[in-house]
């Protein structure tokens, strides 16, 4: 019930939107499916072409503009995937983020990360965050407890 009340301060939200945040999110919400479809349909192989050079971390330099829409970038993700009818857990966030930022020309660094699954021991949780000059754009929450085990950038 408390998703259906969130959908009725959806239309004064998007009011106070400027006309950038509207496209990044409807880009957002988008590629968000697609990253998903992707993610359950195509090996990971193949997706991970889409993603960057593997094992190699960000290097470019960033500037405050990319940043600042960098930031724009993955809050546009994270308010997306809020929405969303089908499961958008970090690896598809971190994805399409790595997606938009790719578009735009911005360096990113998309890691993936495993950890013991403290609930059940025997079995590995595995986690994926995106960062961009330094600034974690999606998948902030715990991803310290992971060691990194893949890089795309």
């Amino acid at each position: 019930m408390s998703w259906l009340n969130s959908l009725y301060t959806v239309p004064a939200k998007w009011r106070r939107r400027t006309r950038v945040e509207r496209s990044l999110l409807l880009e957002a919400f988008v590629l968000l499916g697609i990253a998903r479809l992707a993610v359950l349909a195509l090996p990971f192989k193949w997706l991970a072409g889409s993603l960057g050079r593997h094992m190699n971390e960000a290097a470019d330099p960033v500037s405050a503009s990319e940043l600042a829409l960098a930031r724009q970038v993955g809050g546009a993700v994270c308010s997306a995937a809020n929405y969303t009818v089908w499961e958008s857990v970090c690896l598809p966030q971190a994805i399409a983020a790595q997606w938009m930022l790719k578009r735009r020309h911005i360096a990113g660094t998309l890691y993936l990360g495993l950890a013991k699954d403290e609930a059940k021991p025997k079995k590995l949780a595995a986690h994926a965050w995106l960062s961009c000059g330094g600034l974690l754009l999606t998948g902030a929450r715990g991803h310290r407890q992971y060691t990194v085990v893949s890089i795309f950038s």
